[in-house]
């Protein structure tokens, strides 16, 4: 071969030079690309169904802990299945068509969400082997602003100096009560014309007066307090009314319906539901009559709520609403355990190892305003059980009276009582630590025992409060020995609420 002339090597080692120069200049930027899409990847997209443990010792958590706690509240807003008609209606319900890897992978955090790891460890598989980066297409799908946030800042970063991003002006934010302050000079908005050019259209709410306007809205937060907080995305208007009309947060709060009227701290009922005897409750040596204890105890309420109001809450009626303990009667409390039990080799073929099984069970607590509460452990999921957790349908299958699909279910729940702490319980403790813990007293398994759980009331997620119950203690009863003995809380986790809709505010189900 010809030796290639002076002038060709000379170009072939510069256009070396200039590639391995480019590939250097290219190392530094992939490594800063691939650090900041781990930072982009948002840690809570797939939340773990099951919290992680916990000790009574420690009873501080981390945001993240809770946000993967909270992300198992449910809300179940469509109706219960009718339970008349054709046989069409009790055809089992038919699988979603999953296709593609994103479809499995979806399927897969919504069998998570509701705690069913089994089939959600068994389409993460199918999802991952159809498209090993099917988790990128999830974030992109359902976080696609977690994804690009961190991608545009990097951008702005490269193309401004240092020097420059130094001296770019402060912009004060506003605190919240600032923002909502702004608002009390703003009216009702109508809407635009739908034609530009054309009158608009009337809008009558906005010419209501300020007393009906406020009328008109305790009426609705009476009925339902969500929907009355939901009213503040409407308008601003609306927004500074949601949030500083103190009247309508007091009717609240001292109602019956969802305020702490309806919270009882001492037993209303027995276990079984039977009224209490009146011999039971004197604690003097004069005869006090059940309708009179009943009315000290509802004034007692009242006073220790309006002494509450300025020591812990700012005389607040909001903060108050917001952040003192008490149950809610307009869903359900459940508990969804996952564990895992080793099973049994096969018999008819030679393996290297033994399965494992996933067992996942649900313990399931509605509360209801005159003191009792509905108990029920079983393997159903969520949707096939909150929606006939009601008294009537308890005693109508208790014992097995009754076996008919779908609420046959209930044949294996417990009838129960509730009531709070008080300062009874814990008279050395501080005011704002005396409330806060649930009492909850149930049938056993046979007439002789009782189950008694100690629950403590926290709160999960960043909105929400009062939607946890954290086990402290779980106890049975002998009547016939008089001895307790305590059960083990090795797998339960703690309850979150869920709202069913077809509860209403809970009156019906009394």
């Amino acid at each position: 071969m010809a030796e290639n002339p002076p002038k060709l090597d000379n170009e072939l080692e510069s256009f070396r030079q200039q590639w391995r120069s480019e590939l250097q200049s290219k190392k530094p930027e992939s490594k800063s690309e691939t650090s900041q899409s781990k930072k982009a990847e948002p840690s809570s997209c797939l939340k773990s169904s099951a919290p992680p443990e916990s000790s009574q010792s420690a009873p501080k958590r981390t945001q993240v802990e809770e946000d993967e706690e909270y992300a198992r509240s449910l809300s179940f807003d469509e109706a219960p299945p009718s339970t008349g008609g054709t046989l069409e209606q009790f055809e089992p319900p038919k699988d979603k068509k999953l296709v593609s890897a994103l479809d499995h992978f979806e399927e897969a955090v919504e069998k998570e969400a509701i705690g069913n790891l089994g089939d959600s460890l068994k389409l993460y598989r199918k999802a991952f082997r159809l498209d090993n980066r099917v988790d990128l297409a999830y974030r992109k799908k359902h976080f696609p602003a977690a994804v690009a946030k961190p991608a545009q800042a990097s951008s702005a970063n490269d193309t401004v100096p240092a020097s420059a991003a130094g001296k770019a002006p402060e912009v004060q934010q506003q605190t919240m009560s600032e923002l909502i302050a702004s608002f009390s000079g703003l009216a009702v908005a109508a809407a635009p014309p739908p034609v530009e050019g054309d009158p608009a259209p009337p809008c009558p709410i906005a010419e209501l007066p300020e007393e009906i306007l406020v009328h008109v809205f305790k009426d609705l937060a009476v009925a339902d307090v969500g929907d009355y907080v939901r009213l503040s995305l409407v308008c601003k208007r609306f927004a500074y009314i949601v949030a500083t009309e103190q009247q309508i947060w007091r009717r609240v709060s001292m109602g019956t319906e969802f305020g702490f009227a309806g919270m009882h701290h001492h037993w209303q009922k027995g276990v079984s539901w039977e009224p209490l005897v009146e011999e039971d409750e004197v604690e003097d040596t004069e005869f006090v009559s059940m309708q009179e204890l009943q009315q000290h105890r509802e004034e007692e309420k009242d006073v220790t709520t309006l002494a509450l109001l300025p020591e812990l809450y700012s005389s607040s009626w909001q903060k108050l609403w917001r952040h003192r303990p008490r149950i809610r009667f307009n869903g359900c409390y459940i508990s969804t355990v996952n564990y895992i039990r080793s099973g049994g080799a096969s018999a008819n073929q030679v393996t290297w190892n033994s399965p494992v099984h996933i067992v996942t069970y649900y313990r399931y607590l509605r509360f209801f305003r005159d003191g009792t509460v509905i108990s029920l452990l079983t393997t159903s999921e969520p949707g096939d059980v909150v929606h006939y957790m009601k008294k009537d349908l308890l005693e109508q299958h208790k014992g097995g009276n009754a076996a008919y699909l779908p609420s046959i279910i209930m044949q294996n729940g417990l009838k129960g009582r509730w009531r709070l702490s008080s300062t009874l319980d814990k008279p050395d403790a501080p005011l704002n630590e005396v409330e806060g813990d649930v009492f909850v007293e149930t049938e056993g398994v046979g007439p002789k025992y009782m189950y008694r759980m100690e629950l403590s009331m926290r709160s999960a997620g960043k909105g929400p409060r009062n939607n946890k119950l954290q086990w402290k203690g779980f106890f049975c009863y002998n009547k016939l020995t008089d001895d307790w003995a305590e059960f083990t809380l090795k797998n339960d986790k703690p309850f979150f609420f869920s709202r069913v809709k077809s509860y209403g505010i809970g009156v019906r189900d009394q």
